[in-house]
């Protein structure tokens, strides 16, 4: 969770200002935040809270969908449950990219971090009202805001360092801190209000987190200064201004399109008058989103203009998408299977008290401040020995070490199904090895898409990475679905040999992969 996925810099790097021209000029920013601008002490409360709503709702969710109606919950099975689930999660990453680019066309970042607290608020809000329309309708608000928010904010921490350099790295890693203090807290907050007392109130004290982010928000966003803004219409030259607000209506035209026909479909669709499942309709995304990533590399191996060298690199940035999607689907199955093991076979008793199941999604992030320093550290010691693994090993290295995590798992889900009730240490040990996972793999994935992307396609290749982990969740809900149909110990076998596996592959050919980066590490 470090090196969040949805939330790099480079989120919002897809297009031009051309709909409202060029920022104005920065003014000088104070260092009054542990020696950096006064506003990325704005961000990281931002990020924190925005964190903590995100994380002690998902926390929540699945939870809530397979609770029996007479508990409070949904009663759905376990494969709705797990189809919802992958399509939240998923779409979560998958509008990122829109989010960026409508900040970058039309909005500005500093509005768009905004408006998606709002969105986002108002979707935990839904959530805390009983109603199906209402839980549907608050996950299509959270997606939508999330797709707003959590690009453009990392973004502005990006603009508070127009000089780049060290400095830059040591505001992202603060930043960064904030999700995994805010992913630490959400779920232990919004768990026990949610499993404990009502799950609305947890859903709702999500959007009370939300909502306290956007005060602190709107009270420091002066300390961003020009950052993310866009020039006013009025200040550009009056033929720039016209075109401005020919593309600003086409702008709008286009979203209202878009947000009438998912919107029809989704109403059609939960009436009834559309015979669809969710599982299929999650299936069907699953083919989209292979297709579209499919097609994108097609299209840039085939007519982008690339030399050899470029297109070498291109291909080993679809050899890894492969592997990041294996990885993610795994990763993810924190929010779904493995909250349904922690729910149905661990003994989560202290005394008279019984620990909120969902408390256990708080343990990577523990681990990850924890061991994220000394991850750091031991990548650059092996630099500087000139023994840095390259970029597959490192994959490999993820890839096998979460592997391992539900190679445990298996047997502690056996002894359940037996009916035995087991520690928590089964998970404790599964999500530390998932963690040291993460740190080899998540931080290099990004970094990767950039560094071995053709100079024309780099916003592009970091789009296209982004379905991997769209993809990845997608998938991993679908996983978790099987639940209904095979045993618990199967899936998480199944899931243990396939990434393995994985990791096997990457590290017998990756002096394949390393050939085709040209030793880009």
């Amino acid at each position: 969770m470090i090196n969040d996925p949805s939330s790099p810099n480079s989120g919002s790097a897809g297009g031009d200002t051309a709909a409202a021209g060029p920022a104005p000029p920065r003014p000088p920013y104070s260092r009054e935040f542990f020696g950096h601008p006064r506003g990325l002490a704005t961000l990281f409360f931002t990020e924190i809270w925005e964190r903590l709503s995100y994380y002690g709702m998902r926390g929540l969710l699945v939870l809530f969908m397979v609770t029996a109606a007479a508990e409070g919950g949904l009663g759905f099975s376990e494969g709705k449950a797990g189809a919802i689930y992958g399509l939240y999660v998923s779409g979560v990453y998958l509008l990122a990219l829109p989010g960026g680019w409508l900040a970058d066309r039309l909005l500005g970042q500093q509005r768009a971090v905004f408006m998606g607290g709002v969105v986002i608020a108002l979707g935990h809000f839904s959530l805390a009202i009983p109603s199906l329309p209402a839980f549907y309708l608050g996950l299509a608000l959270i997606v939508l805001g999330t797709g707003l928010l959590k690009p453009n904010v990392a973004a502005l921490v990006g603009e508070l360092y127009p000089e780049g350099g060290a400095r830059r790295d040591a505001g992202f890693s603060i930043f960064y801190m904030g999700v995994n203090l805010g992913a630490f807290v959400g779920p232990l907050i919004c768990g026990y209000l949610g499993e404990d007392i009502d799950w609305h109130l947890g859903f709702g004290a999500a959007g009370i987190g939300m909502v306290a982010g956007l005060i602190q928000y709107a009270y420091g966003r002066r300390y961003l200064g020009g950052a993310g803004l866009l020039e006013a219409p009025s200040e550009l030259p009056p033929e720039q201004a016209a075109r401005a607000a020919r593309e600003r209506r086409r702008i709008y035209l286009a979203l209202a399109i878009a947000f009438g026909a998912i919107g029809a479909f989704t109403a059609l669709a939960v009436t009834g008058v559309i015979p669809v499942t969710i599982q299929q309709v999650a299936s069907a995304a699953v083919v989209l989103i292979v297709s579209t990533a499919f097609l994108f590399f097609g299209y840039v191996l085939l007519l982008g203009g690339l030399d050899r060298g470029e297109k070498k690199r291109v291909g080993a940035l679809g050899l890894l998408f492969f592997f990041s999607v294996l990885f993610w689907m795994g990763f993810e199955q924190a929010g779904a299977s493995m909250s349904l093991f922690a729910l149905d076979f661990t003994d989560r008793a202290v005394g008279s008290w019984e620990i909120p199941a969902s408390w256990f999604q708080s343990v990577n992030p523990v681990f990850i401040i924890l061991l994220a320093p000394l991850f750091g550290g031991l990548w650059v010691a092996l630099g500087k020995r000139n023994r840095n693994p390259t970029i597959p090993i490192k994959f490999g290295f993820g890839l096998v070490l979460l592997g391992s995590g539900f190679f445990a798992l298996v047997f502690g889900a056996r002894m359940g199904e037996q009916g035995v009730l087991v520690s928590p240490l089964w998970l404790v040990g599964a999500y530390f090895l998932h963690t040291c996972g993460e740190l080899c793999l998540s931080p290099v994935g990004l970094s990767t898409a950039t560094k071995l992307a053709p100079s024309a396609f780099k916003s592009q290749m970091v789009g296209a990475w982004y379905l991997s982990l769209s993809l990845g969740n997608l998938s991993a809900g679908l996983v978790s679905g099987k639940v209904e149909t095979m045993p618990m110990d199967e899936i998480f076998f199944w899931v243990f040999a396939v990434t393995v596996t994985g990791g096997v592959l990457l590290w017998l050919f990756s002096p394949v992969v390393n050939r085709l980066t040209g030793g880009i590490r």
